[in-house]
């Protein structure tokens, strides 16, 4: 496996350079809502999240596919990602997509063979590469219907490259196995498939009240690696491409 780096912020918000196995060029366009303009290598395919393909030029095909079988399919429907991926295959050389979140924040990328990650709703853009999209199930009931992230979650893992969102700017922290970390609900962007996922009561009536953070609280317990979102994320609706 390969060895993690000192920061897992550089390698997320720089491209990574094993891009260059799929695509020609890569280039991140903008500053309050990101994009990403990739130019693919022929015959070079791509999945992307439901309303994440913003243009394309000549020689590009797109369809509908459920990547897995149809579990894993389900799965990602309660997640709110919908059943079905756009899969995207470049039929010339020089064919060129465009990538958004279709919201503000900033677009990274996560080098797969560092270990596979976990995405919040709204979080996963696309991937390249022989990608693995699974689901996970939160291990608790209650982190499932109080955690804000709902009881199913996105699971990338295989060997490519996974294009990400977070809303705002990304904020990076490492846990130590054991260690734990409170987060507010929708502010959770990805984090590393190591890390355990559960809610905390905030205690006290007045905290529930009027503490603005409602009944429960985001727990993360390391060991890994968590990237938090400084806006809190909240459901959009998105529209496939015509």
């Amino acid at each position: 496996m390969a060895e993690k780096p000192e920061s897992v912020l550089d390698a997320l918000v720089s491209m990574d350079p094993r891009l260059e196995e799929y695509c020609d060029s890569v280039s991140v366009e903008g500053v309050i809502a990101q994009s990403a303009r990739l130019q693919l290598k022929r015959g070079q395919n791509l999945w992307v999240s439901r309303g994440g393909l913003l243009a394309y030029t000549e020689g590009i095909d797109w369809q509908l596919r459920i990547p897995g079988n149809a579990s894993k399919a389900l799965g990602r429907m309660l997640a709110g990602e919908g059943l079905a991926l756009t899969y995207v295959t470049a039929q010339r050389k020089g064919a060129e997509v465009l990538l958004s979140a279709n919201k503000p924040g900033k677009l990274a990328t996560w080098d797969l063979s560092r270990g596979p990650i976990i995405c919040t709703r709204g979080s996963f853009v696309a991937a390249v590469g022989e990608v693995d999209i699974d689901v996970s199930v939160a291990r608790s009931a209650g982190a499932a219907f109080f955690g804000g992230a709902g009881l199913f979650l996105q699971r990338l893992s295989g060997r490519g490259v996974a294009f990400v969102h977070g809303s705002g700017d990304f904020i990076e922290r490492q846990l130590a196995p054991g260690e734990t970390l409170m987060v507010s609900t929708g502010h959770l962007a990805v984090f590393s498939a190591s890390v355990g996922y559960d809610i905390r009561g905030v205690g006290g009536c007045r905290k529930m009240l009027f503490g603005g953070e409602g009944m429960f609280m985001t727990e993360l317990t390391g060991p890994g690696w968590v990237m938090l979102q400084s806006l809190k994320e909240t459901p959009t609706r998105t529209r496939q491409p015509q």
